[in-house]
C-alpha cells in the first residue's frame, strides 16, 4: 500500500491513526516494563506471596469491558446518524469510565485496610509495584475520559456521520486498548502475584 496515495483527508486519516498506534505501543513497552520488573522482583526474599487483590478491582474490571461495549453502541449509532442515540451511549460509557475510576480507589482504600500501603515503612515492594501500576493506568483511562468528552462533545455539535467517523475511531480505540490494558493487568497480578 503507498502512503502517499489518497485525499488529503485520507491521508490524515492514516497519519492519525498511525500516530495514535505509535503511542499505544509506546504505553505497551512501559507497561511491559513494570509488569517485567513485578516478575523479576518477585525472587527476593521480601516479597509478598499470598495477599488477596481486592474485589473492588475485579468490579472494576467488569465495568470497563461493559463501558467497552457501551462505547461499541454508540460508534453503531454514531454510524446510523442516529446523534440523540449515540449521545446516550457515549453519556454512558462516561458515567462507567468514571465508576471504573473511584472503584479503583475502593481497591486502593481495601488495600490500605489490610495494612498495605504504597510507600513507608510498612510498605513491600509488592504492593508498590501494584500500586504504582494501577494508579498509571487510572492518569490513562482520565485520557480517555477526556478523548470520550471530546467525541462526546463533537457527536453533540453534528460533527460526525457515517462518512465521518475518524474522531469516533480513534476515541474508541484507545478506549479498547485501554480496557484491554486493564483486563491483561488484572490477570497479571492474580496469576503472578
Amino acid at each position: 500500500m503507498d502512503l502517499t496515495q489518497g485525499t488529503n483527508k485520507e491521508k490524515k486519516a492514516r497519519a492519525k491513526k498511525m500516530m495514535l498506534w505509535f503511542g499505544i505501543a509506546s504505553l505497551l513497552m512501559g507497561f511491559a516494563g513494570w509488569t517485567s520488573a513485578y516478575i523479576v522482583s518477585s525472587s527476593r526474599a521480601d516479597w509478598l506471596k499470598d495477599f488477596d487483590l481486592p474485589s473492588a478491582f475485579l468490579f472494576s474490571t467488569a465495568i470497563i469491558i461493559l463501558s467497552s461495549g457501551t462505547y461499541i453502541l454508540a460508534k453503531n449509532a454514531i454510524k446510523a446518524n442516529k446523534t440523540s442515540l449515540g449521545t446516550k451511549w457515549l453519556l454512558l460509557t462516561l458515567i462507567l469510565g468514571i465508576t471504573f475510576i473511584i472503584i479503583q480507589f475502593f481497591g486502593f482504600s481495601q488495600l490500605i485496610a489490610q495494612g498495605y500501603y504504597f510507600t513507608g515503612p510498612t510498605s513491600t515492594i509488592t504492593m508498590s509495584y501494584i500500586f504504582l501500576i494501577a494508579a498509571v493506568h487510572i492518569v490513562h483511562v482520565i485520557a480517555g475520559l477526556i478523548s470520550l468528552l471530546v467525541v462526546l462533545y463533537n457527536n453533540i455539535k453534528d460533527k460526525y456521520s457515517a462518512n465521518n467517523m475518524l474522531g469516533v475511531e480513534l476515541g474508541i480505540t484507545f478506549w479498547h486498548f485501554l480496557d484491554l490494558l486493564w483486563v491483561y493487568l488484572i490477570l497479571f497480578f492474580y496469576f503472578f502475584g
